[in-house]
Parts: structure tokens; sequence; C-alpha cells
């Protein structure tokens, strides 16, 4: 079975599409990590995967049920955001012997545990905690209930670089352990690709690109030289990205389809080819126009 399954989804507001014609299919037991810039309609997708939004249009499948005021759904759904509803009134502890009671997986070992670690106070209240430790509170929360579908969106708001590590450190660890359904939206791919073993990339609220970790690495290659010999070299190719280092200098981002002999004729012509990073990748393909920021530095002028 598969654990998520969108075809043609849309949920507007008003006039305007947060997510326009989605379709893909999210198989069980996958780590993937939904990408895109802010705006890309990443929370509003998760939202309605997760049941907390109505779809305007298309259609919607969490385990082959409409998630969306479906109990069975909520039960095998947790989902993580910054901006947790909880109530003033009861301490972390409180709400750890609250979801436990919700939660059928639930590990009350393993989400004391993490509390203890970060050095979080059980007593605490959540409302007086800072971001930081709202965030890990969150993720502790997240990881412990071993839902069948485990929802994170943008969880590592306001947490510090050693924080960041250690969550997708005991993400990985606990996800080996009990395999579930697994969907990491962020915008630093760098900091999660390695865990990841599948991409959704978005952007203005359609798919850009879903595929293998291994197949974005691998999908473009990035051209630098003189701009007549790139010019030459990309005609009728596919160019995600491009912008000038000098007058008759360029750098160029293409779809890795060059044959072996025109990667050695390249360089012969003095072409420097190298990889392109997933995290660049998903920059360029995400990018509203090919250039550059450089490029609005050239294009300025003096009043």
């Amino acid at each position: 079975m598969n654990a998520v399954e969108c075809r043609d989804l849309t949920k507007a507001y008003g006039s305007l599409k947060a997510v326009s014609g989605l379709s893909f299919i999210i198989e069980e037991n996958k780590i993937t990590g939904l990408i895109g810039r802010n705006g890309a309609g990443k929370s509003t997708l998760l939202k309605v995967i997760a049941g907390f939004l109505q779809k305007t249009a298309g259609e919607v499948k969490v385990f082959a049920e409409n998630p969306f005021n479906n109990l069975t759904a909520s039960a095998n759904t947790v989902f993580i955001d910054d901006d947790m509803p909880f109530p003033q009134s009861l301490c972390l502890d409180d709400l750890l012997h609250t979801a436990a009671g919700f939660y059928g997986n639930w590990d009350m070992g393993l989400a004391k545990g993490m509390l203890d670690y970060f050095s979080l106070d059980s007593k605490q209240y959540y409302h007086r905690l800072s971001k930081g430790m709202k965030s890990i509170f969150n993720v502790a929360l997240g990881l412990s209930a071993r839902c069948p579908l485990t929802i994170f969106d943008e969880p590592t708001a306001g947490m510090d670089a050693g924080a960041r590590k250690d969550f997708y450190r005991a993400l990985l660890k606990d996800y080996l352990q009990h395999p579930r359904t697994v969907l990491l939206s962020s915008h630093l791919l760098n900091e999660i690709e390695d865990i990841l073993e599948d991409i959704l990339l978005m952007g203005e609220g359609q798919k850009m690109l879903h595929a293998p970790v291994s197949h974005f690495r691998e999908y473009a290659l990035g051209l630098g030289g003189k701009s007549r010999l790139l010019e030459d070299l990309a005609q009728n190719r596919e160019v995600i990205h491009k912008y000038h280092v000098t007058e008759d200098h360029a750098y160029l981002v293409i779809k890795n389809d060059l044959t072996e002999q025109e990667r050695h004729q390249a360089r012969l012509a003095g072409v420097d080819l190298a990889a392109v990073t997933a995290a660049d990748l998903c920059v360029y393909l995400t990018a509203g126009k090919k250039g550059g920021i450089d490029d609005v530095f050239s294009k300025s002028t003096l009043v």
C-alpha cells in the first residue's frame, strides 16, 4: 500500500492556488524530503495530507483513505510544525502523557530520554520555552509517537546547529529501528540530504521534480568558460541556470546528458565541467529566472 497518493491535487485560497494540480505517490517506509523556497506551498500540502485542510480539487489519499476529518488517518499520522497548539495549562510531562494516550506506538522512554538529553525540565510549561526549545520538544514528541506517517514541517526552526544535527541523527536512528513513512520539509537540503531517500521538489505550488536523491545528484552538469564556447555547447539543450562571471566568461548549468565524446571535446576547448550538488540544483530549478542575483547589479544603473 502507498502511504500518500495525490492526483491533480489543488488547494486554493480564493484566487490564489497554494497547491496546483499536484500528482505524486509516496511509498511506505521511506524518508522523503519536501524541498522548496518559502511560499512554494510545502506547508499547505503537508496540512492537506495531515487532514488539517480540506482540498479544493483533485484527490488525496493517506493509506488509501481521505485524511480530512478522518479519525483513522489522524490516529496514524503525527504532524509537527513550529506552531503546535498546546494548552498553556499543561506542563511538558502532562503533554507527553496526553500523547501517550492517543498514539498507539508511543515510546515514553524515548520521549523522556530526549527531554533529558536536551536538558528540558518536564515540569516546565511549553509556552514559556524559547523557540529553539519548543522545536526540540516538538520533534521529541513527533519521534516518540512512531506513527506510520510522521510529518515534520520545518521542524528545526530556532535550533542551533548542534541541536539540528542531533535531531537528524535521532530521526535516522529511530527510523532504522522502527521504519515508517517520514515527510520532512526544509529549505536546508544540504543538512538533511544524507538521511533522505527521495526528494519532492516544489515551486509555486507545483511539482518540479520527484525522484531518489541519487537522481538529483546526477541530474545536472556545471559548465564554466568563455561565453561563446558555452553557448555553442548548450545549443538545443535544457539550460537550468546561467550567469556571466565576466563580460566574456560565463557559468551554465545544463541537464547532464553530454556524451563522453562531448565532454572530452569540451575539456580540450577549455571548458570546466563540474558536478552540481542536489542542494544547488534545487535552488536553480526553483529560481524565478535563469540568471543569478549578480544580474541585478549588472543591470542596475546609476541615477
